[in-house]
């Protein structure tokens, strides 16, 4: 089999979130954010805790990754656990918690990459507005100063947020994340353009305070194309293209929304009968920050294909596996569809590991401005079987080993990609897919809390040591 090396100073990464793997949501003084209430709502399927009981197990995944040759942590700070009414006074023993976590990264050769927020908005914050009031920017930027001043002397980066656009779309056009509003594309756009002044002024200060580490924030970057070379579909895929990624990559590179994507984006609003609010000081505060850019984490997945669509809006949310259940269609945008040349996951997801380079090819055409660049996030939900003690989960390895010869091939062509992050490091509580959706390297059996490295865990722990991806055949 052919191999390819990596570049020298990779890093073979494990992505979590805290909301996903800590558990223990009513301990030691943690406040509740959104999530808890909606999944603590009657006829959830469902819970917070005990999640992967990260809060306890933390030194036990990191010996692990440790033992499996992985050299990066993505982990978030739970805000609530910080300040627990999200504004206030400050909790002292989640100031700890943090303090001890990142402290033994450090000391397990792990590098942490500590991102602020990771869609748990505080539960206060959330019913009085969530990100549509401004005020919720300043209450992050007061956490996100708490942070960088207790953990900015060890942390060498950090992510303002994780996935924006998901905020945006997923609580309030296809309604599976809270506040579960659908179709309110104004909404959406309103909250991007919020969660970026909010980005950009968290970088401002961060950059103010002469701390030694970087700065970034995590997009989740999906892939656009026409199912369909005609015009109407090409302009599908634009649409889709400006509200899902070039909007917000804009105002993380530019400092502004260029005439294109903003004519884009205003079509969008114009046929949904709604209007984008600014005010001069957001754009101040956004030039500056986009020249103080450190790095792009880029979260893939998947690709979607468009095709042209005029009709109302309409979503139906495979969030059980149930595959072929899924429907995207967006008034004013276009229609998601199946493309019968390409395989997707039980969850509906395209697997289109092609999309990967073509996106990070496109960032390295559009925004040139981007100087280093990480995959935060790539993995496939799967549901595991667990046989004997051990988990034969080779789609999974064949589906990251096709990814990463795509990323060397942009790594070939001079896009910097310098690490690398699988989601996720162990199996997670997956948002509105719970607990039967695993990504992990490691299995968990959520009755005993015990990690089994899955057959994909040796392969990555080889491919980390080596420093060679077997190439695909």
């Amino acid at each position: 089999m052919a191999t390819k090396n990596f570049p020298q100073g990779f890093i073979f990464g494990g992505a979590t979130a805290a909301y996903q793997v800590e558990g223990a949501t009513a301990e030691d003084g943690r406040g509740p954010c959104a999530w808890d209430e909606y999944l603590n709502r009657p006829g959830s399927r469902y819970h917070g805790d005990p999640a992967s009981d990260f809060y306890h197990q933390y030194k036990e995944d990191l010996r692990l990754c440790k033992a499996f040759g992985i050299n990066g942590i993505r982990i978030s700070i739970s805000w609530t656990r910080i300040i627990p009414d999200g504004v206030g006074p400050v909790n002292q023993k989640g100031i700890a918690y943090y303090d001890q976590l990142i402290d033994e990264c450090i000391a397990q050769g792990v590098e942490p990459f500590v991102t602020l927020h990771h869609f748990d908005t505080p539960l206060p914050l959330f019913k009085n507005g969530h990100w549509l009031n401004r005020a919720t920017i300043d209450a992050f930027l007061n956490f996100a100063q708490i942070c960088f001043e207790h953990y900015g002397d060890r942390v060498r980066k950090w992510a303002t947020f994780n996935e924006p656009w998901s905020i945006a779309q997923n609580g309030y056009i296809a309604g599976n994340f809270p506040p579960n509003e659908t179709f309110q594309i104004g909404k959406a756009i309103q909250i991007e353009h919020n969660l970026m002044v909010a980005h950009a002024k968290a970088v401002n200060m961060y950059k103010s305070m002469g701390l030694p580490g970087s700065i970034g924030i995590v997009h989740t970057l999906e892939g656009k194309e026409p199912i369909t070379p005609t015009p109407e579909n090409i302009h599908a895929r634009d649409l889709d293209d400006a509200i899902s990624n070039r909007f917000m990559m804009d105002a993380c590179y530019k400092g502004e929304y260029t005439p294109e994507v903003m004519a884009l984006i205003n079509e969008i609003l114009k046929k949904n009968g709604a209007k984008l609010e600014t005010e001069p000081e957001d754009f101040e505060a956004m030039k500056s920050a986009a020249k103080k850019m450190d790095f792009l984490g880029m979260n893939y997945y998947s690709s979607h294909f468009l095709q042209a669509y005029e009709g109302e809006s309409k979503v139906v949310n495979n969030s059980t596996g149930a595959k072929g259940t899924s429907v995207f269609c967006l008034q004013g945008i276009g229609a998601r569809v199946s493309n019968p040349e390409v395989p997707t996951t039980d969850w509906d997801w395209p697997i289109y590991p092609e999309g990967m380079y073509r996106q990070l090819k496109r960032i390295q055409k559009y925004y040139p401005e981007v100087k280093e660049i990480y995959i935060s996030e790539n993995g496939m939900g799967y549901k595991d079987d667990f046989v004997n003690g051990e988990i034969d989960d080779t789609p999974r390895i064949d589906y990251v080993r096709k990814h990463l010869a795509y990323l060397l091939k942009a790594v070939d062509e001079g896009v910097p990609v310098k690490g690398y992050y699988i989601w996720s490091l162990m199996d997670v509580l997956s948002w509105s897919n719970g607990y039967n959706k695993r990504y992990g390297l490691f299995y968990v059996d959520y009755e005993t809390q015990k990690r089994y490295p899955k057959k994909s865990a040796y392969w990555y722990r080889d491919m980390a040591e080596s420093g060679e991806l077997d190439l695909p055949e």
